[in-house]
C-alpha cells in the first residue's frame, strides 16, 4: 500500500448485525463480510445508472435514495426511501454466472448518504458458499419462469401466425376463385366470338362494313374502360337497360334481356346502337350485336382476372412485408407500410369493424426491427378487436412528436379498469378465459418496444375509448449516445 492510499472504512461485525439483511449471519460470516465490504459516502447525484454494468450491491446506512426508471427519454421515480438497510444494485449477482448483468434502475441520493458496498463478485461468492441450496432453488425458479415464458411466447407467436395464415388463405381464396370462374367464362365468350365473326365474314359483308364494326368494337372497349370505375346508381342503370331492351326488340334481336345489361354496363346507348345498325344493316344486326356483346363481356372478364391477380399479388406482397422475408432484421422502415401490411394480414378479423387510418406523411422512416414491430401491431390490434366484441371503430394513427415517432392504436371497446391497467404488461397476466390467452402478447410487445427499440409503450383508457401509444425514437443511436442509461 502506498503512502497516499486511503484505507476504506469498514463496518464491524456488530454494526453489520444491525442491518436486517445480515442479522441472521454467524459471527464468522459477519467477520468475513466485514473484511470484504466497505463504506462509501455519496454526497450528491447519481450512484449508478440504469443499463450500466452491475458491479456492486449498495446497502443504505444513512441518508435517502430515489430509484428511477427511464420512460420516453425521462426518468420516472418508482421509489424513494430513507429506511436503513434497504439495498439495490447487483444483489442478484450470484445468479447466472454467464449472464450479462446490468442495473435495472437508476439510483440517486437526495441528500448526503452512506452505503455499505459489496462487489458483485463478493456477493456471488458469499451466496454460493453460504446458501447453495437457496441459490439452486432461486436459480431453478427463475430459469423455470424464463423457459415457461419462452415456450409460451413461441406458442403465442405460432397461434398468431396460424390465425393470420388462416385469414390470408381465406383472402387469397376469394380472388383466386374469381379468376378461375372468369377464365372459364372467358373461354366460352371467345368461342362465341369466333362463331359470330365467321357469320359476319362469310363473304356477304363487305370489307368496309367489317372495318366499321371493328372501329365500333374498339369504341365499345374504350367506353367500357371509362365506365369501369364509375359507380352508376342502380335505378339509372336499370333505365338504360330497359331503353336498350325496347330498341333491340324493335329490331328483332333475340334474347334482348340477356344482351342489354352487358351493353348498358359499358355505357352504350340507343344512339350508339343506331351506328351499329347503319354499319351492318338489319340482316347482320343480331350477329354484330352479339359479337360486340362478347367483346364487352370478354374485356370485363379480363378486367376481373386482372383485378383478381392484382389482389393476389397485393396479398402476397403484404405477407412478405409483414414477415420481412429476405430482408435484414434491422433496417430503415416506413411505419405506415408496416401498419398497412399488418392490416391486410388481419383483414379477415377486421370484417364488421369500421377502420380509420390517419397516417402523417411527415413521419420519417426509422431504423427498427420491422418483423417484430409487426408483431406489436398484431398483438395490440388483436386485443382491440377482442375487446370490441364484433362491432366498433378501430383507429390507427401515426404522428411525429419531436425526436420520436408515435403510433396510436385505439378502439371503442368498454375500456380497461384502473386495477387491470396497472398489470396488463405483466407476463402471464390475462383477462381472457383459461385456454384463450397466455398473457404474453402485451408483455412481448412491451419488451420489443422498450427493451429492443428503446421506446415506450403506454395505454390510456376510459369507457368507449382505449388507446395504446407506441413511442419509437427517430434516431436510436443518437439517443443512446446522449443517454447511456438506455443501454441494456
Amino acid at each position: 500500500m502506498t503512502e497516499n492510499t486511503v484505507e476504506p472504512r469498514r463496518l464491524s461485525p456488530d454494526e453489520l448485525r444491525t442491518l436486517f439483511l445480515f442479522e441472521s449471519l454467524t459471527d464468522e460470516q459477519l467477520g468475513w463480510l466485514s473484511e470484504a465490504g466497505y463504506v462509501e459516502e455519496v454526497r450528491d447525484g447519481v450512484v449508478f445508472n440504469e443499463g450500466d454494468e452491475a458491479t456492486c450491491c449498495y446497502v443504505l446506512l444513512s441518508g435517502e435514495i430515489r430509484l428511477c426508471k427511464l420512460s420516453h427519454g425521462e426518468l420516472v421515480e418508482i421509489n424513494r426511501t430513507g429506511q436503513r438497510g434497504v439495498y439495490s444494485g447487483a444483489f442478484n449477482a450470484f445468479f447466472g454466472a454467464n449472464d450479462h448483468k446490468s442495473y435495472t434502475a437508476t439510483m440517486q441520493v437526495t441528500r448526503p448518504s452512506e452505503f455499505f458496498v459489496i462487489s458483485a463478485d463478493t456477493m456471488a461468492t458469499m451466496m454460493n458458499t453460504w446458501f447453495p441450496m437457496a441459490v439452486h432453488l432461486i436459480e431453478g425458479f427463475v430459469m423455470g419462469m424464463r423457459r415457461t415464458n419462452e415456450t409460451l411466447g413461441e406458442r403465442e407467436r405460432l397461434l398468431a401466425l396460424g390465425s393470420l395464415s388462416a385469414g390470408l388463405t381465406h383472402e387469397l381464396n376469394n380472388p383466386a376463385a374469381a379468376a378461375v370462374r372468369a377464365a372459364a367464362t372467358l373461354r366460352q365468350r371467345v368461342s362465341g366470338m369466333r362463331s359470330k365473326l365467321a357469320m359476319l365474314a362469310d363473304g356477304t359483308l363487305d370489307a368496309t362494313k367489317l372495318h366499321q364494326i371493328v372501329a365500333l368494337q374498339d369504341d365499345a372497349v374504350e367506353r367500357l374502360e371509362k365506365n369501369k370505375d364509375k359507380d352508376i346508381p342502380p335505378m339509372e342503370l336499370s333505365d338504360r337497360e330497359d331503353t336498350l331492351i325496347d330498341w333491340l326488340e324493335d329490331h328483332d334481336v333475340q334474347a334482348s334481356w340477356d344482351v342489354a345489361p352487358v351493353l348498358a354496363s359499358a355505357g352504350l346507348d340507343v344512339e350508339w346502337m343506331e351506328e351499329v345498325l347503319t354499319a351492318v344493316g338489319p340482316k347482320y344486326l343480331e350477329g354484330a350485336v352479339r359479337w360486340l356483346m362478347y367483346t364487352i363481356d370478354t374485356e370485363s372478364l379480363m378486367n376481373e382476372i386482372d383485378d383478381s391477380v392484382t389482389r393476389i399479388s397485393t396479398l402476397v406482397g403484404a405477407a412478405k412485408q409483414y414477415s420481412q422475408i429476405d430482408r435484414a432484421p434491422y433496417q430503415t422502415v416506413d411505419l405506415r407500410e408496416l401498419l398497412k401490411s399488418t392490416l391486410v394480414m388481419m383483414s379477415g378479423k377486421l370484417q364488421g369493424y369500421q377502420l380509420v387510418k390517419e397516417f402523417d406523411p411527415d413521419v420519417p422512416a426509422i431504423p427498427a426491427y420491422a418483423a417484430e414491430l409487426n408483431q406489436v401491431w398484431t398483438n395490440i390490434i388483436d386485443n382491440a378487436v377482442s375487446a370490441m366484441g364484433g362491432a366498433g371503430t378501430l383507429t390507427i394513427r401515426t404522428r411525429r412528436d419531436g425526436a420520436y415517432a408515435v403510433v396510436e392504436i385505439g378502439d371503442t371497446g368498454p375500456g380497461i379498469p384502473e386495477e387491470i391497467r396497472r398489470r396488463i404488461f405483466e407476463p402471464f397476466f390475462t383477462t381472457k378465459p383459461i385456454g384463450e390467452g397466455t398473457g404474453l402478447g402485451l408483455d412481448i410487445s412491451w419488451r420489443i418496444v422498450v427493451k429492443k427499440h428503446h421506446g415506450d409503450l403506454r395505454v390510456e383508457s376510459e369507457p368507449g375509448r382505449t388507446v395504446f401509444k407506441i413511442v419509437l425514437p427517430l434516431d436510436p443511436e443518437r439517443e443512446l449516445e446522449s443517454d447511456p442509461a438506455l443501454l441494456d
